[in-house]
């Protein structure tokens, strides 16, 4: 059946619940997203949005919004430690085949287009979940200032660290993946970059992506092997970073140095274990609550946009909300799933540290022929809906 007039509530305004609330509204649906933080303020640097992503925001219809304030990338370049390709993935010339290209935008600017198509009054902050309770065919939510709402259906939309989810599975916690991550957006100093082209450099000394963004920014990231919570790594300065990557060609170091100490965005790295299921009872887990990844395949942000316009599908048919949150938990899982594992993988390759096996695996990815990653992409880029 149509769940156009029940009552459904979002806990958590991050990109999946903000585009889960704009998928459901564009049916009818009468959706309140309720929000921990006093006020909506995005934490983030660049996000890539895939042609995957795109097609998502088309159904969406925000799709030209979103398109107007990233950039446009043709290509994602994998470099070594000197700067030689490792592997260029034309990007465009298989995105073509989906009429999308390959995206990179800040996330508050992806926020803010997702907010303004959302009728205000759906959105109410301050509001941080503590429990939860399925009932006959209803939850009862219970927030920290003691307030409770019911409703026929909630989606946890709460992050990596869900309180929802570890209460219906507390054996989900996040798993350190191994490295710890710097990120910022600055302006460009004068490096002269690629325009329309994604690098990452694999280095026995870490990681580094670049990105170009519009009006002349860079989007950057530098991950580092380490322990986690390692202090030293907390309290590191661009200054110490540049140091750390001075062996690795430029323009790193040069970029590193050109970020303050307020730009940096540190964060260890984590994902969340693989789940069997999405839906607990009138319970439907969704974005990184559900199925939280590494980044080293840009597809957070991404899988969040694909959940909400599969799920805002599968309620949309004419069939019981059991059966419609089955058929969304069908259609997802095995998708996220591999995607956590595949990421988790690119993440431990990327991090080794013996020059043979790194010299190994650059030369492996040399000779992938094109074909292969093109296939892989292919499936990346594929969606159901």
């Amino acid at each position: 059946m149509s769940i156009q007039k029940n009552n459904v509530a979002i806990v958590g305004a991050g990109i999946g619940g903000l585009s889960t609330a704009l998928a459901l509204q564009r049916q009818g649906t009468n959706v309140t997203v309720y929000e921990a933080a006093p006020n909506i303020k995005p934490i983030g640097a660049g996000v890539g949005l895939a042609a995957n992503a795109i097609l998502g925001l088309e159904k969406l219809g925000v799709a030209k919004e979103v398109i107007g304030r990233g950039k446009q990338l043709t290509a994602l370049q994998m470099l070594d430690d000197r700067g030689k390709i490792i592997s260029d993935q034309n990007t465009a010339l298989l995105g073509s085949q989906f009429e999308e290209n390959n995206l990179v935008i800040h996330r508050a600017d992806l926020h803010e287009v997702l907010l303004q198509k959302i009728k205000p009054v759906s959105i109410v902050l301050g509001k941080r979940c503590t429990n939860v309770m399925q009932q006959e065919n209803q939850v009862l939510v219970s927030f920290a200032d003691e307030t409770q709402i019911t409703v026929d259906l909630l989606i946890a939309a709460d992050g990596i660290h869900s309180v929802v989810r570890q209460q219906l599975v507390p054996s989900s916690t996040p798993r350190f993946a191994g490295y710890t991550c710097w990120r910022a957006v600055i302006e460009n100093p004068g490096i002269n970059l690629n325009n329309m082209v994604s690098a990452e450099t694999w280095a026995i000394a870490g990681r580094v992506g670049i990105s170009p963004l519009p009006g002349n920014k860079i989007y950057w990231y530098a991950c580092i092997k380490t322990h986690k919570n390692n202090p030293k790594m907390r309290q590191m300065t661009p200054k110490e970073l540049a140091n750390h990557f001075s062996g690795v060609h430029k323009p790193i170091a040069e970029m590193l140095n050109a970020t303050s100490s307020d730009q940096l965005i540190w964060n260890d790295i984590a994902d969340i274990k693989p789940l069997k299921q999405f839906v607990y009872g009138n319970i439907v887990l969704l974005g990184d609550a559900a199925h939280a990844t590494t980044p080293n395949m840009g597809q957070g942000a991404c899988q969040a946009i694909e959940d909400a316009v599969v799920l805002g599908q599968c309620l949309q048919q004419k069939i019981s909300l059991k059966e419609a949150l089955a058929y969304y938990e069908k259609r997802r899982i095995a998708r996220t799933t591999r995607i956590i594992r595949l990421s988790r993988f690119l993440g431990w390759i990327s991090h080794w540290q013996q020059p043979f096996l790194c010299k190994l695996r650059n030369g492996v990815f040399r000779i992938m022929p094109q074909a292969f990653t093109k296939k892989q992409l292919k499936w990346l880029f594929e969606v159901d809906f």
